[in-house]
């Protein structure tokens, strides 16, 4: 296996985690006291209602997602698909990279997309056929989140957490978990009048509060983000009628330049049907290891 082909295969992991918003510390865990030392008793209200917006949106399953993820020059990507979060995380997504180097490197590929199968216990990336024609016919990779955590240590374990955990109202919690969120007022979104809601969270807090890493593991996430020069991310989220999101943006400064996501939701309780790739055109990740030429 050739060391392009390596790097194609972590190249997925990236976009993968970029659609679940890892790098903006999206993660699983408390949502706060309810209590606010920034905005004391104006940000009581404010956070009843996230709470209730936590659990509505959390309670709704699925949904269809549309977005689009800016990493500096790393990355800039578009994304549509189906997600349901109801035992696990399933769905499918298309992500389709427009700029920066990851889009250079699908470039190479000869195309621009990549297609996410997700089931509770691995993901599946499509790299197309020029990849299949470099490793045995296959054009799918399995990527294990058991596997990944092995592989990836304290980083491999909190992507692990990511991937099997996120759902919409994660910007929720982060909220919660910030305890700095103002009600901004109505707006309309693609039509749909929704309140807005609006707050920054402290990034390297905020992984302290919300996962269940041990201390090494939580140290080497820290040190990640203080690699990728995150301190602070603003997040906005739009929620409908019925006490569902209907959009969310996350904007932070990164070394490599501005990170930002904008995803809306819609048709809640969607089906999700989610098939794993026949086996015959599927490779793990783990295999594609081993076939990398030792130094």
């Amino acid at each position: 296996m050739n060391s392009t082909t390596m790097r194609r295969a972590g190249l997925s992991i990236a976009v993968a985690a970029a659609l679940t918003g890892v790098a903006a510390c999206g993660s699983s865990g408390g949502d706060g006291d309810g209590k606010s030392e920034k905005n004391g008793t104006d940000a009581l209200s404010p956070i009843a209602a996230l709470r209730t917006i936590q659990d509505k949106t959390d309670d709704a399953d699925s949904a269809k997602v549309e977005g689009k993820t800016v990493m500096g020059t790393q990355m800039s990507m578009d994304m549509k698909g189906v997600m349901g979060w109801k035992d696990g995380v399933t769905g499918e997504v298309t992500a389709t990279l427009t700029d920066g180097a990851a889009a250079d490197q699908m470039e190479q590929l000869g195309q621009s997309t990549i297609d996410y199968r997700y089931l509770p216990d691995a993901y599946y990336a499509n790299m197309g056929d020029k990849f299949a024609s470099q490793s045995g016919g296959k054009h799918w990779i399995e990527y294990d989140y058991a596997t990944l955590a092995e592989m990836g240590g304290a980083a491999g374990e909190a992507f692990k957490d990511q991937m099997q955990n996120t759902t919409p109202n994660q910007s929720v919690k982060m909220l919660l978990a910030s305890g700095d969120v103002k009600r901004v007022g109505e707006a309309s979104v693609r039509g749909t009048k929704a309140t807005h809601y609006s707050g920054t969270v402290d990034v390297a807090d905020l992984t302290g509060k919300s996962t269940d890493l041990d201390a090494g593991q939580m140290a080497e996430l820290k040190k990640q983000f203080k690699q990728a020069g995150m301190s602070t991310e603003k997040i906005d989220i739009w929620v409908n009628g019925d006490d569902l999101l209907v959009k969310k943006t996350e904007k932070a400064a990164m070394k490599t330049g501005s990170f930002s996501q904008t995803v809306y939701y819609s048709d809640y309780g969607t089906p999700v049907s989610t098939e794993q790739p026949p086996a015959g055109d599927t490779v793990s990740f783990k295999d594609l290891m081993k076939q990398q030429p030792q130094a």
